[in-house]
């Protein structure tokens, strides 16, 4: 038992489970403005498989990111610990891991509607294809942020089964958003990529005008939750929601500078991650209490 647990434990770490954070905030607030439309209502079937769908999706990409990166990781003195380059957890265990997820996800989106059957390939190529586009554009970050955005219209129309606006200005937020601070975490290995042929902005210009972008993108994620709140015609719980998620935006930025990396990951993981979980509850709650 005590192996097992262990076993699991690296498999957790691995696709860094507590990153889920970052998108299914969304995807539940995908989910709820679907069930809130009229015709529509909650379904327990359609919930759990939105949730099955994110978390075999989101597992899929981050194992097959590692796998693809052992390399990479095994040179980085700060990526070295991770599962495979470590030994924890074998390429081939990886790549097991990713077909079984990979095939979870199509038979759950296969259980919600046919549109989103047809569209889980095409979800698919874009979060397993983000692990090699640093090996050849700095805008690899847009990717990733696209691979994200994926969640609040991907969870919409599993409730609807076709695309609407709203939902989809949820998911220019997710990729702005994530594209923003996926520049800033990149930071800590700008000297690294450019020393083994990678592609970052980080790492293709200054530290700098790298955070100059990352706050260009964070300024439309601002302005798409100001337009997301009058499309929506949003009340008080959102436009609070809204304020204290603007308002952890700016402080990354004003706690990471060129020069200072130490607060990297507090702006990374705890600010964002926090950031996400409340401004997603927010979304949920004034959408069931209009």
């Amino acid at each position: 038992m005590k192996k097992l647990l262990g076993r699991t434990q690296h498999y957790f770490s691995l696709v860094k489970f507590s990153h889920t954070v970052f998108a299914m905030p969304f995807a539940l607030a995908g989910y709820f403005i679907g069930a809130t439309e009229p015709g529509y209502g909650f379904s327990l079937k359609t919930f759990l498989l939105v949730l099955a769908c994110m978390v075999f999706a989101r597992s899929a990409a981050m194992a097959f990111n590692r796998w693809a990166d052992m390399r990479f990781d095994s040179l980085n003195p700060r990526t070295a610990v991770r599962e495979i380059p470590s030994g924890k957890i074998s390429p081939r265990q990886a790549m097991v891991f990713v077909v079984a997820s990979s095939l979870l996800f199509i038979v759950s989106a296969g259980l919600l509607n046919r549109l989103t059957l047809v569209l889980s390939p095409v979800a698919l190529a874009v979060i397993l294809g983000y692990s090699y586009t640093k090996r050849f554009t700095p805008l690899c970050h847009l990717v990733l942020g696209l691979g994200l955005s994926l969640a609040p219209i991907g969870a919409y129309i599993a409730v609807t089964g076709h695309f609407a606006v709203l939902p989809l200005i949820y998911s220019f937020i997710v990729l702005t958003w994530v594209s923003g601070f996926d520049i800033i975490y990149s930071l800590q290995d700008d000297q690294f990529d450019r020393e083994t042929g990678l592609y970052s902005i980080p790492a293709v210009m200054s530290r700098g005008k790298a955070l100059m972008v990352s706050t260009a993108l964070h300024i439309v994620t601002v302005t798409l939750v100001v337009m997301a709140g009058f499309t929506g015609g949003s009340g008080i719980i959102y436009w609070a929601g809204a304020a204290i998620f603007i308002i952890m935006l700016v402080y990354q930025h004003l706690i990471v500078k060129p020069d200072d990396l130490s607060r990297v990951d507090l702006a990374f993981g705890t600010t964002n991650g926090i950031a996400g979980v409340i401004f997603g509850l927010a979304v949920v709650l004034d959408l069931l209490l209009l």
